[in-house]
């Protein structure tokens, strides 16, 4: 299964691939995870080093994440089950938002899906800016990336964006009355009609129905 998911900060990104890691090593199936497309990257990198990134400028920031999205272009295509948690798409939004907002170079996430493989599947999840904003307030990120009053205008871009995607697979998750061990469990029922004969074989293989 190949799957780029995506959606405004606090809906539940972090916790919806750390569970379908888990249910995967269960049951024998490796996905390659990538969840670092943020800045700073929270996935791989020391205090200092994610300190070191905030402060680069805004040149060489556009510069490395135009770099590590078309590096996984060549991951996407060389791996059958991947997880890529935000993506061109976040990048898209948060990049001339919040990393580069003087900047405007052309926009290039449309290109980015004309080289991905015809059986990524394509995620959103969303919940309500007053769920987003319980999450924000009770479990707040070390770097967090979108203020509190962005949260309505944010999550209408990723709205946005997934209906300009010009990846066919798609589908969506309300999390907003979804408990965390339910994220995953809804996800596996809803994802089923997008896999392809591969997965469903492999899915049965190992007792999913």
């Amino acid at each position: 299964m190949r799957l780029v998911l995506i959606g405004c900060e606090y809906v539940g990104k972090t916790t919806l691939v750390d569970g379908v890691m888990a249910w995967g090593k269960s049951r024998g199936i490796t996905f390659h995870l990538d969840d670092h497309f943020s800045i700073p990257d929270q996935f791989f990198l020391s205090p200092d080093d994610q300190q070191a990134m905030l402060a680069m400028p805004p040149t060489i920031k556009e510069r490395f994440q135009r770099f590590q999205i078309y590096y996984h272009l060549d991951v996407i295509a060389n791996h059958a089950d991947v997880l890529l948690a935000g993506f061109h798409i976040e990048e898209a939004i948060y990049g001339p938002r919040y990393y580069y907002p003087k900047h405007a170079w052309p926009p290039y996430q449309r290109r980015i899906e004309t080289h991905l493989p015809a059986d990524t599947i394509l995620l959103l999840l969303t919940a309500t800016p007053e769920v987003l904003r319980q999450r924000m307030a009770s479990a707040p990120h070390a770097y967090p990336v979108v203020p509190s009053e962005d949260l309505e205008a944010v999550s209408e871009q990723f709205e946005a964006e997934y209906r300009a995607s010009w990846i066919e697979r798609k589908l969506r998750i309300d999390t907003s009355t979804l408990q965390p061990g339910e994220l995953v469990p809804t996800f596996m029922r809803q994802v089923k009609p997008f896999l392809d004969t591969r997965d469903l074989l492999r899915w049965q293989a190992v007792g999913e129905e």
